[in-house]
């Protein structure tokens, strides 16, 4: 049968009383670091972004290359052969 859990006293502070305020500088710190944590984090984002945009405008203008110089050749093989 089972037997009910013995009752432990605890150093917990009664309703009516407020509790403990830590007036530290553990708090400022604390926003500090987290504030600090999500500007990192936006940064990080917007390096990414920034990044993928890089990546598209380059890969654009390699493609815009590419066609360029192959119309020019195709236009010169034309020319020399007469096709």
């Amino acid at each position: 049968m089972a037997r009910p859990e013995p009752q432990l006293e605890t150093d917990e502070p009664q309703a009516g009383e407020p509790p403990p305020v830590d007036t530290s500088e553990a708090i400022q710190w604390a926003y500090r670091f987290h504030r600090t944590k999500r500007r990192l984090q936006v940064e990080r984002r917007r390096a990414t972004q920034l990044a993928s945009l890089r990546f598209a405008a380059t890969l654009a203008l390699l493609v815009f290359v590419f066609v360029v110089l192959s119309l020019t050749v195709w236009a010169e093989i034309r020319r020399l052969f007469g096709l």
